[in-house]
């Protein structure tokens, strides 16, 4: 988005123009709508993700104030969104951080697995689980971002990874098993 034509869009958005609305919707609701794809279980729970963030976008657009990237500030407010959603979702964290073995995914060990399969895995994680490597892996967030975000303590948030990427794992080995079967 060219700045001045953005910086336009956004005046109008805050004195409500819906054709504005409905232009700013048009230009970003696909890069945000694959925020919302990371944190959602499901196709119907990032539209939801996705509504709720636009009316929240709207809502707060008089809180921009055009101090860094507008597309950043959106995203934001998507995770966020996200993150409210679930915040209420409680996993039983009784294993002590240090009895989790930390398993990274290694870039090979996924090059067989397509993108649409590796979306359908993540979402199929739990709820916790979901939101921390979504974050970690896929948006960067540090274990100390996650734990202020999600209400958590660090340790918490590495165990959640830890977790997750041993689920991952166990989803990755399960598809392949079965598409062996099959392609033999």
């Amino acid at each position: 988005m060219k700045n001045v034509v953005l910086k336009e869009l956004i005046h109008e958005c805050k004195q409500n123009n819906r054709k504005a609305q409905r232009e700013l919707y048009d230009r970003l609701s696909s890069k945000l709508f694959a925020s919302c794809l990371k944190y959602a279980p499901n196709y119907q729970e990032a539209q939801d993700i996705l509504q709720d963030s636009f009316i929240t976008i709207y809502k707060k657009i008089d809180q921009f104030k055009d101090e860094g990237s507008f597309e950043g500030w959106c995203r934001r407010i998507t995770v966020n969104t996200a993150l409210m959603r679930y915040r209420g979702t409680k996993v039983v964290d009784l294993v002590n951080e240090g009895q989790i073995k930390d398993e990274a995914i290694e870039v090979e060990e996924i090059e067989d697995v397509d993108l649409n399969t590796m979306l359908s895995m993540i979402q199929q994680l739990p709820d916790r689980y979901r939101m921390v490597f979504s974050m970690y892996a896929l948006d960067d967030y540090s274990h100390r971002e996650i734990a202020n975000m999600m209400n958590i303590t660090e340790g918490t948030s590495k165990s959640n990874l830890a977790r997750a990427r041993q689920h991952l794992k166990k989803a990755i080995t399960q598809w392949r098993e079965e598409n062996n079967s099959t392609a033999s």
